[in-house]
């Protein structure tokens, strides 16, 4: 009986372990009056900003974020908010906050723990703003995806990194595209493979 009982207790620790190293995030939502300007006048108002508050994104607001840099639009065929070469979907992006990193899945539209470290210092590197902001976004290249072809990998982190810059604006957010980092590192810390090369970070906040 003890020993069912030591069973029993190691399923739920462990189930309860899963589930923190899991986030469902909520369904992307827009207020239509508040947050979605037309196009026009977000094109506008783009700018790059190197100065963020310490406030943290709500959950409904990181989801918003994630779904329109490279989110599931098209259920029936998993298609993407962002285009890719040859529909590779090579792109993956990690979430970066105090408290860890996190690997967002568009299929499912969750977080999964990727590294219990902070790693915004090194996607900062030397430029100290970027390790300011309360979520960084990393977008990852797996060039296998693109047979080898670090320019496609490169081009379509460009098309997200485009999406994280339109839909931050239109919410009210603050955001800079930056290719600085220390890769090495963070290759390192997220046990990225050969192939998997981090193309471009998102600092991000109010």
């Amino acid at each position: 009986m003890k020993q069912l009982f030591l069973i029993v207790m190691a399923s739920l620790m462990s189930m309860s372990a899963m589930a923190q190293n899991t986030i469902q995030l909520p369904a992307p939502k827009y207020d239509k009056k508040a947050s979605n300007a037309k196009l026009v006048d977000v094109l506008q108002q783009r700018e790059s900003v190197r100065e963020y508050a310490a406030t943290p994104l709500t959950d409904q607001e990181l989801a918003n974020v994630l779904w329109a840099a490279c989110g599931i639009n098209r259920p029936e065929s998993k298609r993407l908010t962002a285009p890719s070469a040859i529909n590779a979907q090579d792109i993956t992006v990690y979430v970066c906050r105090a408290d860890g990193t996190w690997r967002f899945d568009a299929q499912t539209n969750t977080l999964t723990k990727a590294s219990n470290l902070d790693l915004r210092q090194a996607v900062a590197g030397r430029q100290e703003f970027a390790a300011k902001a309360p979520v960084c976004l990393l977008l990852v290249s797996d060039i296998k995806k693109v047979h080898g072809q670090r320019e496609f990998g490169a081009m379509d982190a460009a098309y997200v990194s485009e999406n994280i810059y339109l839909v931050c604006t239109a919410m009210g957010l603050k955001t800079v595209a930056r290719a600085m980092m220390e890769r090495d590192a963070l290759i390192r810390e997220l046990h990225l493979s050969d192939t998997e090369i981090p193309m471009l970070n998102h600092p991000i906040g109010k």
